[in-house]
Parts: C-alpha cells; sequence; structure tokens
C-alpha cells in the first residue's frame, strides 16, 4: 500500500505545471533524438538486401532528401567494396648527451577511402521528413536487392571473362606470330651456313 501511495505522490508532483523536467529546445540533439524514426537507428536486417541509412538538413526540402539519398547510396557502396588507403609518418629525433639530450617525436596519420562502383536497383524503403525550426531534415532507408546486384555483378564477370578470353587469344596469336618469325628466322640461318 506504501508503495502505491509512494508513486502516485511523484505522478502527482511531476504533472503540477513549473515541476518536472522540461522538453528539449527545438533542433538540439535532444529534440533531434526524440523524433528519430526506429528504422534509422536499427536498421533492417534481410540476407536479401543490403540497407543504408542516413540524413541531411537543408532550407530546401529537395534538397534534404537528394542529399540523404545520396549519402545512403554511397554508404550502401562503401558496403560492397571500399578501398582504404593510408599513411602513417613517426619521426623521432634525439638530440644531445645523456642526461641532457632531448627527445623530439612526430607523428601524423592520414586515411582516404575510395568507393567505385556501380548500384543498380536501390531504391528508398523508407523515408521521414521533419522540420527543425527553418530547416528540414529528411531520414532515407535506402535498400539494395542483392538478386538484382548478383544478377548485374555475374554479367559483368562474364563481360570481363569475354574480354580476358579474347585478350588471351590475341596474346597467343602474337606469341604464335612471334614464333614463326623466330623459326624463319632460324631457318634462314641455317640456310646461310650451309
Amino acid at each position: 500500500m506504501k508503495l502505491a501511495s509512494i508513486l502516485l505522490l511523484s505522478a502527482l508532483i511531476l504533472s503540477l505545471p513549473g515541476c518536472g523536467s522540461k522538453p528539449p529546445a527545438q533542433g538540439t540533439p535532444e529534440a533531434t533524438m526524440v523524433s528519430v524514426p526506429d528504422w534509422y537507428a536499427a536498421p533492417p536486417q534481410d540476407p536479401n538486401y543490403l540497407y543504408a541509412t542516413a540524413t541531411s538538413m537543408s532550407r530546401d526540402l529537395q534538397l534534404a532528401v537528394e542529399k540523404a539519398k545520396q549519402q545512403a547510396r554511397l554508404d550502401l557502396a562503401a558496403q560492397l567494396e571500399l578501398k582504404v588507403e593510408g599513411l602513417t609518418k613517426k619521426f623521432d629525433e634525439e638530440v644531445g648527451l645523456n642526461e641532457e639530450s632531448e627527445l623530439l617525436s612526430e607523428f601524423s596519420q592520414v586515411s582516404k577511402s575510395l568507393v567505385s562502383t556501380t548500384l543498380n536497383g536501390t531504391r528508398v524503403k523508407n523515408q521521414d521528413i521533419q522540420t527543425e525550426g527553418t530547416i528540414y531534415r529528411a531520414y532515407i532507408l535506402m535498400e539494395l536487392p542483392l538478386g538484382a546486384y548478383n544478377v548485374a555483378l555475374m554479367e559483368k564477370i562474364k563481360a570481363n571473362q569475354n574480354m580476358y578470353t579474347r585478350f588471351r587469344a590475341t596474346q597467343a596469336f602474337d606469341e604464335l606470330e612471334q614464333e614463326i618469325e623466330r623459326y624463319e628466322q632460324f631457318k634462314k640461318e641455317q640456310g646461310d651456313l650451309r
């Protein structure tokens, strides 16, 4: 009975005007996080699809949507193929002798990510548009059906195999011509020696 009284008293105190916490101001991270779509925070998992979420803001509604779509496509492409380059430099130099020496050290690190792939079949699965003051925020959930991607990938592999076969045939033909020329040259040399 005491617990019920405490809960009732707590609820009454929090409902009084001016008591309890104020809602977060519009445009603050707390206000934004309250209205984030569930699918943005936890994208679906499906073995037949790749998913990517993105959000973007603009004063123009269509620009906010297009920027978010582009970022989601970039994320999908990075899930399929990503080339990362990195450079790390470290320099140490000690000047002086023994206890009077001074150690100078410098460290720098740079990385770059490149994505280059063709995406066939991407589409917006979910879209949520909100306003934050005079700014539009677009949330996008982009999906890529892996079946369509795999078909396109197989076509690309087959085209590459055909090109490689043609190249190898040309290369083999060139090697054959070179062998014939060497043989003809050998015959001429043998004929001159006799």
